[in-house]
């Protein structure tokens, strides 16, 4: 079997092709775990795949709460979205605690 132009990513039971005595093999990156890849599949398809690639991380926002315990958080976006079985993409959102100390926190009417 050959997956001359046909992988695909992740797990794809649609993704095969004829192998030897009428056995299906497979051009879907899962094939990889589960032993059953083309003859050709590492060659063809996996030149082929693109991992992911993302952007630098952005400014963390400021704290939820303007007294007290809140939380802030930042994210980054996708430049390169992964194809063919390529690695996937990292957290694109981060979140930490912070403390709002508003100057008029303390004031109380």
């Amino acid at each position: 079997g050959s997956c001359w132009h046909r992988c695909c990513p992740g797990r794809n039971n649609a993704c095969w092709a004829p192998g030897a005595r009428r056995a299906r093999c497979y051009c879907d990156s899962y094939c990889q775990r589960t032993g059953d890849c083309c003859q050709d599949y590492l060659t063809t398809c996996r030149r082929a795949a693109v991992g992911c690639a993302v952007g630098p991380w952005g400014p963390w926002s400021g704290c939820s709460s303007p007294c007290g315990v809140g939380s802030r958080a930042r994210s980054r976006q996708v430049t390169v979205p992964p194809r063919h079985g390529g690695d996937p993409c990292p957290d694109l959102k981060q979140r930490r605690g912070c403390l709002g100390q508003h100057p008029t926190c303390g004031t109380a009417k």
